[in-house]
């Protein structure tokens, strides 16, 4: 392969690549019963994790190189990442080699956003997504066993009054936790002028002690939503959606919107353009994958930019053509969710 080819992100399945999500730190301020046990986990020794200069150099890439056009920031919680507006400010000097700006996100628990929303904006951040599973202060203490709602809540509410549109709201559904709530979430939303998406909760959490019988499925909510709301297909949506996980319906003849993405019952595999970096620096072409590529020894080893692609390129081209939840020898990825990144 000459210095002069082009390369892009294709897997062998004819998918494109173009949304990288990067995990800022394996850290969390939360301990969610369907992420993590309630003592937590081992934390990736400090010089594991990529540095910011390591960070943007992958994004930089990436981006360059390899036509990513949006980049996600994850966790863990990534605003534990010290320096993280420094960091989203770098990252927004990246260029297409048209000369576009990649789309810059976040998704974050909201704890700490509100002293931090303003400056994030203005360090280039263009989304964000928040998690919220419930409005009930007792129901957040079981499910994240921290008693951290107001914060969260404050966070929501600075991320809309800087301007970020839609502020997007990530719920997961526990049955006979929070499953009930699923109506007032929607109600909630409306009255503060967030999109909701439901998400069916994924077998991710260190425990492993997911089992499909007891996840509340995408079916499920929305019967739970139609006993109280009209919900009416987005036809735009429908149309438009591509890549992306929700499917979204309008909530009666109001401008609200809500999604659900049915990530077990309805995968969307097909249609995925994502591929994952770890904190430390591994690439990951699926959030269930049980194999990992290593970016950070090259980076480290002082390979060149046109190596660090190539390698990217290859590992790309092995990407399963799904996640296979269904498949009877489907085994959770070794990583929980928190040390992978959503």
């Amino acid at each position: 392969m000459s210095e002069s080819t082009p390369l892009r992100l294709t897997d062998s399945h004819g998918r494109v690549a173009t949304d990288l999500r990067i995990s800022l730190t394996d850290r969390c301020n939360l301990r969610c019963t369907y992420c993590m046990p309630a003592e937590g986990l081992p934390w990736l020794p400090k010089d594991e994790v990529l540095t910011d200069g390591e960070l943007v150099r992958l994004a930089g890439i990436g981006v360059e190189h390899l036509g990513i056009r949006t980049i996600r920031l994850t966790g863990g919680e990534p605003l534990l990442r010290a320096g993280l507006e420094a960091l989203v400010a770098e990252l927004a000097t990246l260029r297409t080699p048209s000369g576009d700006k990649p789309g810059l996100a976040l998704t974050t628990n909201g704890i700490g956003l509100a002293d931090r929303a303003d400056a994030l904006v203005a360090a280039g951040l263009d989304r964000l997504n928040v998690s919220l599973d419930t409005l009930d202060p007792e129901t957040f203490k079981t499910l994240t066993r921290r008693d951290r709602l107001a914060d969260v809540l404050a966070g929501i509410d600075a991320a809309v009054a800087s301007g970020l549109a839609p502020v997007k709201i990530n719920a997961v559904l526990m049955r006979g936790i929070n499953d009930h709530e699923a109506p007032g979430l929607v109600a909630w939303a409306g009255e503060k002028g967030v999109q909701l998406r439901f998400i069916e909760q994924m077998p991710l959490d260190a425990q492993h002690g997911w089992r499909r019988s007891e996840m509340v499925t995408a079916d499920e909510i929305h019967a739970k939503l139609s006993g109280r709301f009209d919900l009416v297909e987005d036809p735009v949506d429908r149309v438009t959606r591509g890549a992306a996980p929700a499917e979204l319906f309008r909530v009666g003849s109001t401008p609200q919107r809500v999604g659900i993405i049915a990530a077990v019952t309805r995968p969307f595999c097909g249609a995925c353009d994502r591929v994952r970096l770890t904190s430390d620096g591994q690439l990951r072409t699926c959030l269930f994958s049980r194999e990992e590529s290593d970016l950070r020894g090259p980076l480290r080893a002082g390979v060149s930019d046109r190596e660090i692609a190539e390698r990217w390129v290859i590992a790309v081209r092995g990407k399963l053509p799904g996640h296979g939840i269904d498949d009877p020898t489907f085994l959770q990825p070794d990583r929980p969710m928190s040390a992978i990144g959503g």
